[in-house]
């Protein structure tokens, strides 16, 4: 899965540093950790999002789409998104800034 995320306005500076998955070497094993400071806001995996998210609004995004559910990265601070069309760009890039504005 391709996520740009030079294409989110309103960001500040962040880092980011990609990592095999356990047990594998292709590029395709990877995932790309963002951070704003020492702490990740968005996780981009081969396959899914993963970011920070407001407890209410993350059950509310688990009930209206079966593509959102609990982070695994983030565990109940955040939520875990199979970009499958249920959610459109704009809202999945509302929720990569809102994931920024809630890492401290």
């Amino acid at each position: 899965m391709v996520f740009d995320l030079s294409k989110v306005t309103g960001l500040g500076d962040y880092t980011k540093k990609t990592e095999s998955l356990e047990g594998h070497d292709h590029p395709d094993h990877s995932r790309t950790l963002y951070y704003k400071g020492e702490k990740a806001f968005l996780v981009v995996n081969p396959h899914t999002l993963e970011l920070r998210c407001d407890s209410k609004l993350a059950n509310l995004l688990k009930e209206k789409y079966e593509s959102v559910m609990e982070s695994r990265y983030f565990g109940k601070g955040g939520i875990e998104i199979v970009p499958a069309g249920q959610l459109d760009p704009e809202e999945l890039n509302d929720l990569v800034r809102l994931s920024y504005n809630l890492t401290n």
